[in-house]
């Protein structure tokens, strides 16, 4: 025996992508990075995977035409989606209240670029989106950063991109998102989707990236002055620390001295260290400049 209840209720498929594409006349673009997600599947696969709790606020960026936001109704008790597309923001909550007329309260739209917001009208507690590759990852650090109610989320982004957030020291995929990443939490690649669920289909996989916040390291340097060291240590990524520091400590005869004073090789390169040691070298410096042992 069937029941009523066991039928999901419906999502967005490519024929309501395309209806609401052609009545606001939107293309998606290259350069906003749209790739609107038009499988039903594909939506409850990314909400499942995000372990949402049904008390949770989750924080959509970029919710285009609405096909996640649908899901993420669906799983949480309220959903805040940040929108940069005046057109696309005017219509989300109509089509919330035609697919999920009992949900249509707990969506807020936020015209806005995610870039720039620094606070919303609920504290967010998941983040779940569909990030434009170019974007993704100063969008990413942008939130952890301003929005400390933010526990946990998964991200879909180019399937290169995620590897990149989610890769660990000595790994060549590893980097400035991995390290900076590493700060926040623990970020962890947790699946592929394929291009066919897109329109229009990218050229690439997308790959899922979850996260779970943690404490930052317990250090005397500031954020600020870890990823300073982060950012020298990659942008000369073939040289040693020793080299690819000496104009973030002044010289490489005290990019060495602070090497030293945290333990580390200067004769070592970046992709073999972890945000421990990054965070070390920081406040090496710190304290070799202070004079403070």
């Amino acid at each position: 025996m069937t029941s009523v209840e066991s039928t999901p209720p419906p999502l967005l498929g490519a024929t309501d992508i395309r209806r609401l594409a052609g009545e606001l006349d939107v293309r998606p673009t290259k350069t906003l990075g749209q790739n609107f997600v038009i499988d039903g599947n594909t939506i409850r696969r990314i909400v499942s995977t995000a372990r949402l709790d049904p008390s949770e606020t989750v924080l959509e960026v970029g919710p285009g035409l609405g096909s996640l936001t649908l899901g993420l109704l669906d799983a949480a008790a309220r959903v805040v989606a940040v929108e940069i597309d005046p057109k696309l923001a005017a219509r989300l909550p109509q089509t919330v209240a035609e697919f999920r007329p009992d949900k249509a309260e707990n969506l807020t739209v936020v015209l806005s670029d995610a870039m720039k917001i620094t606070e919303l009208p609920h504290p967010p507690t998941a983040l779940v989106a569909n990030l434009p590759y170019n974007v993704a990852v100063p969008v990413v650090l942008h939130l952890l950063e301003h929005f400390p109610s933010l526990r946990h989320g998964l991200v879909m982004v180019q399937d290169e991109v995620a590897d990149r957030m989610a890769a660990g020291p000595g790994n060549k995929t590893y980097g400035v998102p991995s390290v900076k990443g590493a700060w926040y939490g623990t970020m962890r690649k947790a699946g592929v989707i394929g291009m066919n669920v897109f329109w229009p289909a990218p050229k690439i996989n997308s790959g899922l990236v979850g996260f779970e916040r943690s404490e930052p390291p317990v250090t005397t340097a500031s954020r600020q002055e870890v990823f300073a060291v982060i950012d020298a240590a990659f942008a000369q990524r073939r040289k040693t620390l020793r080299a690819a520091l000496a104009g973030w400590a002044g010289s490489p005869a005290k990019a060495e001295a602070a090497l030293v004073e945290a333990g580390i090789d200067p004769q070592a390169r970046g992709e073999k260290l972890g945000i421990l040691e990054f965070t070390a070298i920081a406040e090496a410096k710190q304290k070799l400049e202070s004079g403070t042992e």
